[in-house]
């Protein structure tokens, strides 16, 4: 969906410093505002951190801050991600399993950041965490770094060449079995959704997805084609499920994506928070 800003859109797909955004809290949500936008949902690979700090500068504005997560799991030989909505990101239980996730994420980062060594690229550690708001590290922060030290033209070509699968500096590392992953969400009074289902495929494991608790699919997102989005609208109609869509903003301009460039209306903000009612109150 284009952004327009005689409606209520929200954008539910954004990330910060937090994780590999580049974007601070207080950033993502002065953007927002800018553009228009009604409703940002925080959701940081494996990370609750930058979510209270995006509540407090919402404060006072006409911007509402939905708490998420986006989590990395997997489905036998696929990787998914799991987005979770309206999660109680205060939760130490929810917290501390998410520790667990990004201590992984950080022995993985040290073992490629040895492997790009051996080929000539010394980055270090402190460098790729950067600043101490940095939770979450992952391949993408570290290809900019990469671009931005100039031993590489730009992203893709630190993907193609280094640390894309396959690729002789990739570390794959253990992901979470996907119900694991939904159960993290529901447990913490969250709705999981299915993230950008078209960049996955494997359409036929969406009844498994449910089974397991999934409540909605991530319809509009930025690299699904208008006729792919039809196809998991339709999908989600087939399965009751909710819609979403948002951005998968990881910064601006050269960056990333653009706050705001798909979004929804806010009716689907609405239906999540619906939903997060029933499954705290057991009545789902």
């Amino acid at each position: 969906m284009k952004k327009d800003k005689k409606k209520n859109l929200a954008d539910l797909h954004i990330h910060t410093s937090y994780s590999d955004g580049v974007l601070r809290p207080e950033e993502v949500v002065a953007k927002a505002v800018e553009v228009g936008l009604k409703a940002v949902a925080i959701t940081d690979h494996d990370c609750i951190d930058g979510v209270p700090y995006a509540i407090e500068a919402a404060e006072g504005t006409s911007l509402e801050v939905v708490p998420g997560v986006e989590i990395s799991a997997a489905k036998e030989e696929s990787e998914i991600h799991i987005l979770g909505y309206f999660i109680d990101w205060k939760d130490a239980s929810l917290a501390k399993k998410l520790r667990k996730i990004q201590a992984g994420r950080i022995r993985r980062m040290e073992e490629m950041l040895a492997l790009l060594r051996k080929k000539g690229i010394d980055i270090s550690m402190d460098k790729v965490m950067g600043s101490s708001s940095r939770v979450v590290v992952g391949r993408l922060h570290l290809a900019r770094i990469i671009v931005e030290e100039e031993l590489a033209k730009d992203v893709k070509e630190v993907f193609d060449r280094y640390i894309g699968y396959g690729r002789p500096c990739h570390v794959a590392y253990e992901r979470l079995d996907y119900k694991k992953a939904i159960a993290m969400i529901t447990d913490s009074g969250g709705v999981p959704v299915l993230a950008h289902p078209g960049t996955i495929g494997k359409d036929r494991y969406i009844p498994s997805y449910i089974e397991a608790g999934v409540r909605g699919l991530e319809v509009y997102y930025t690299k699904h084609l208008p006729s792919v989005s039809k196809r998991y609208l339709a999908l989600a109609e087939k399965y009751n499920l909710l819609v979403t869509g948002g951005s998968d903003c990881h910064g601006m301009g050269s960056f990333g994506i653009i706050i705001g460039q798909v979004t929804v209306d806010c009716e689907a903000v609405e239906a999540l928070r619906k939903e997060a009612g029933l499954i705290r109150s057991g009545k789902d």
